[in-house]
């Protein structure tokens, strides 16, 4: 006897259907799995007869071999509980077939018969109404997330005796539909904004400027001037995301299982922060099957790195690939899977190891070569990728204690959107190339033109400031930015005069070379 029932599984972020052939005969009682299944698949042998016996249906005593096709790729994880259950059911004719030609079954199973949530619904679901498939079956906890398919019969299950009783039809599963830009419109929201913060004017304004040209930016002050907090509040000046950006992020996270059991779309821009700890694999992806790592749970968002020079040097020498390319491939023997990693880098320091060699209320204890080691940690290419650095100074007691005066978030964010229209209208014929930040060599030439007083203070800047040479692009797409942001088509020297503030570090690095 012999049964197939149609499941899916995820590869990088996209999924694939698998057919789970099952069949019977009359040996003595064993389960063979073949389909090339790893140790989670292997061991629902004994979840599938537990659950079936616990949910009343008799275990057939025979000789079970199951197939999950194609067979040359490797399978993972217990989403294939259920599928495998159902076959073995479908194989001994105690479940009907009519039905499972027309739904994809997905769906773990505890010892009691009930369903567990997976990783991947919704790429599996998208999938799903690619195949032009009726539906799809799958835990409940799952069903709205996988509902964000518009246009699929999604129906939910909380155990493995409803998902038989709704396939011989003498029972009904719940179904779910979502109206996707409603509930879009409705997450799209932050609970903190930028105006928590007090004081530290100077460096909103450059947050504004990094946000207006996706420019990347590392912040450099003593403990406790709000560093974090302001970078926390990052996203929250950025675009909104775009209803394709949301999908592409929320298939991500659902991949890596990092979306919130009560939430079904990631509607507003991810924010990451991994401690410096952080291993080469929990950054860029890994595993013997890659799954993504934090630049890739970042796309479309922010990656925030504190306390940047505590990361191990070949960490966050990783980061300068997907800094360039957007994107981070991650090899193995058997199969080679690209994530996406457009994220906008915010990276946090001290100026010196003890981290008081800017705070007046407090004295300094390090050497001029303890700070030079210290500022060396940060390589120079990958500096190099880094437009904006900007000094944060100890909030003093008047602004802690005064009322928040500042601007809102959405106030800021208005003008940051205003700015980006420019940019794409200006590269409208430029493929890849949306933001300043992302202009190549070419793309300044003709973009970032300048008059004579313009050239005679950048002039100034690399001689006299000590500002290295590639510094010198850097400031010009910075002053793009800040002329896109008072709406001029030129880029006048006081654009050019506020873009080099934003090169502290480099004046730090000349200072101790």
């Amino acid at each position: 006897m012999l049964s197939k029932v149609l499941s899916a599984a995820v590869l990088g972020i996209d999924a694939y259907i698998v057919t789970v052939e099952t069949h019977l005969e009359g040996q003595l009682p064993a389960i063979a799995t073949v389909g090339l299944p790893d140790g989670a698949v292997r061991e629902s042998r004994e979840r599938i007869n537990a659950a079936v016996k616990n949910s009343g249906f008799p275990f057939p005593q025979k000789r079970i071999t199951i197939n999950l096709a194609p067979a040359d790729v490797k399978k993972e994880g217990s989403g294939f509980d259920l599928p495998m259950a159902i076959g073995i059911l479908a194989a001994a004719e105690t479940v009907q077939p009519q039905l499972l030609e027309h739904y994809l079954i997905l769906g773990e199973l505890s010892l009691d018969g009930s369903l567990q949530p997976i990783r991947g619904a919704l790429p599996i679901a998208l999938a799903v109404r690619e195949q032009k498939k009726r539906g799809l079956i799958l835990p409940c906890e799952n069903a709205k997330e996988a509902a964000m398919a518009e246009g699929m019969d999604v129906r939910g299950a909380d155990t493995l005796r409803e998902t038989v009783e709704f396939l011989n039809g003498t029972a009904e599963l719940p179904s779910f539909a979502v109206d996707m830009r409603e509930v879009f419109s409705v997450s799209r929201h932050y609970t903190i904004d930028l105006n928590d913060v007090r004081g530290q004017e100077h460096v909103k304004r450059a947050m504004e400027v990094a946000a207006a040209g996706g420019h990347n930016l590392i912040m450099i002050g003593p403990p406790g001037s709000g560093k974090t907090m302001l970078a926390k509040r990052f996203p929250t000046i950025l675009p909104d995301l775009t209803l394709d950006e949301a999908l592409e992020t929320t298939k991500i996270h659902s991949v890596a299982g990092a979306l919130p059991p009560d939430s079904a779309l990631v509607a507003t821009r991810p924010f990451r922060a991994p401690h410096h700890t952080a291993s080469y694999a929990g950054l860029i992806g890994g595993g013997q099957i890659p799954r993504p790592g934090e630049v890739s749970l970042a796309h479309n968002g922010v990656l925030f790195l504190d306390e940047v020079p505590e990361f191990e040097k070949n960490v966050l020498e990783v980061l300068r690939q997907p800094m360039e390319d957007g994107k981070v491939t991650i090899a193995r023997a058997l199969l080679s899977l690209t994530y996406p990693a457009e994220f906008m880098l915010v990276a946090a320091m001290n100026p010196c190891p003890c981290g008081y060699a800017t705070d007046p209320a407090n004295k300094c204890s390090c050497t001029p070569l303890q700070v030079q080691k210290y500022l060396a940690k940060i390589s120079g290419p990958l500096l190099d990728r880094i437009d904006i650095h900007i000094e944060v100074p100890a909030v003093k007691y008047k602004e802690l204690a005064g009322e928040a005066t500042g601007e809102t978030s959405a106030q800021i964010r208005q003008r940051v959107e205003t700015a980006r229209g420019v940019q794409l209208a200006r590269f409208r014929d430029r493929q890849k190339l949306f933001c300043n930040a992302r202009m190549e060599s070419k793309d300044i030439r003709e973009f970032c033109k300048i008059d004579s007083r313009g050239e005679e203070l950048l002039r100034m800047a690399i001689t006299k400031l000590g500002l290295s040479a590639r510094a010198y692009d850097r400031i010009l797409k910075v002053a793009r930015t800040i002329a896109d942001l008072e709406g001029s088509n030129d880029i006048r020297p006081e654009f050019i005069g506020e873009a080099i503030q934003y090169r502290s570090l480099d004046r730090s690095l000349g200072a101790t070379a």
